[in-house]
């Protein structure tokens, strides 16, 4: 078993999955031999804090090894990825892969004897939705009927957004008014309209007028927020997108909880008057994801 995304998730074993991250968070003694002897390779070609940290916190806590490949410093810059992901599975009981491409994700999860965890990519982030539920769980202490408005450009974290609030009974307002044309997927979004508890909307006053939950996330892709070569879209997307950053006017008059899966461009896509506010969750989200990634590993390694 892989996870690619959530689309060979059933709902139940979703909501399994935030169950589970919640009983390792409240018990982590219980679970701290659960994956001795067990090793993890944990593959990255794009830069990370949280997805580093909490997949190799998690192994480590419970009882196994996280094995750090950077991209750039395997052979996997040079050779055939299937070659090098043939080899690389017969040594270890799990691979997580941060990728550029959810292409070469695809043909690991193709080459792999081992299950693949989608550690990001151009399309889908769903440890960090798992940790998103987590949080959602926690403060309302049920996922059914909560409602979450996402704030900002369409993609990748939108994807698995809209499709764990879906999958887990969350109804998901999404205001985007740039669509990441990379992160597109029309298959997905057409089966969780289906569901009737996403909808999409310009109209941000009245989307955060009874919402339990705001979340937000970078306008721009992190790997060109300082490329001198993406200046000029930057440029365009900060224009077109300032109306709808997350800020204390906004989120007066309400009383959501603020979500950003960091890393935050502070003043851009969220103010530090609601990074900092009482509503604030941010830094619990980022905590969660040590216990997504918990969650998710034991998951496919015990299997």
């Amino acid at each position: 078993m892989h996870l690619l995304n959530f689309k060979e998730l059933s709902n139940q074993e979703l909501i399994q999955l935030v169950d589970t991250a919640i009983a390792i968070k409240n018990y982590p003694q219980k679970y701290a031999k659960t994956l001795e002897g067990k090793t993890a390779a944990l593959i990255f070609q794009k830069t990370s804090t949280r997805t580093r940290v909490s997949f190799e916190v998690a192994m480590t806590q419970l009882g196994g090894h996280g094995l750090f490949l950077d991209w750039r410093t395997t052979n996997f810059v040079m050779a055939d990825l299937s070659d090098e992901i043939g080899y690389l599975s017969r040594n270890i009981d799990c691979i997580m892969a941060r990728l550029l491409y959810n292409a070469d994700l695809n043909k690991i999860a193709e080459n792999s004897r081992v299950p693949i965890i989608n550690g990001c990519d151009e399309k889908y982030h769903p440890s960090q939705a798992i940790a998103d539920l987590i949080t959602i769980k926690e403060k309302k202490g049920t996922l059914t009927g909560t409602k979450m408005v996402y704030i900002g450009v369409h993609n990748n974290v939108t994807n698995s957004l809209i499709e764990a609030c879906t999958k887990t009974g969350i109804k998901i307002t999404t205001v985007c008014p740039i669509f990441n044309e990379a992160s597109r997927d029309n298959e997905l979004l057409k089966e969780t309209k289906k569901t009737g508890l996403w909808e999409s909307t310009l109209n941000l006053k009245n989307a955060v007028s009874d919402a339990d939950f705001v979340y937000t996330d970078t306008w721009v892709d992190m790997e060109f927020f300082t490329d001198p070569k993406y200046s000029e879209e930057k440029e365009k997307r900060i224009k077109l997108m300032m109306p709808y950053q997350i800020n204390a006017e906004l989120l007066k008059g309400i009383n959501a909880y603020v979500m950003h899966d960091m890393p935050i461009h502070r003043g851009y896509e969220i103010t530090a008057d609601a990074i900092e506010s009482p509503k604030s969750v941010i830094y619990e989200q980022a905590e969660n994801r040590l216990y997504s990634a918990k969650a998710i590993l034991l998951k496919l390694i015990r299997t």
